[in-house]
């Protein structure tokens, strides 16, 4: 059921996001793919690393992976520019957090210190 409630939300954000971007055009697109691509490029962290077991990540990249996989930045960005005039910015705080939360539907979240899947409630 869990997983359930997060893909529904994980739908209404992404469709929020791209309904953001038609609406508003220009940067507005950008940051769409921003969002929904740019958390996964803390992975680029562990070019080089020494490899580790399967599904664990080298400790190097975890401080960066959860911090763009922590829910506050987007709604931060949300919060913010939802008093601000910046499309782009809020439709970007909408991806990212459409990221997240489809992230945890399919059962991923932030890890441990040594790169492992944190366990769920």
């Amino acid at each position: 059921m869990k997983r359930t409630a997060w893909a529904v939300a994980g739908v209404f954000l992404l469709a929020f996001a791209v309904f953001e971007a038609v609406k508003h055009g220009g940067w507005t697109v950008g940051a769409v793919l921003l969002g929904l691509i740019g958390p996964d490029l803390t992975f680029l962290a562990g070019i080089g690393a020494p490899p580790a077991e399967r599904g664990v990540l080298p400790r190097r990249v975890v401080p960066f992976y959860n911090a763009a996989h922590h829910w506050a930045g987007p709604v931060v960005l949300l919060v913010v520019f939802s008093f601000v005039a910046s499309p782009a910015a809020f439709t970007l705080g909408l991806a990212w957090l459409a990221h997240i939360v489809v992230d945890r539907a399919f059962g991923y979240g932030l890890r441990t210190a040594d790169g492992r899947q944190r366990a769920t409630a």
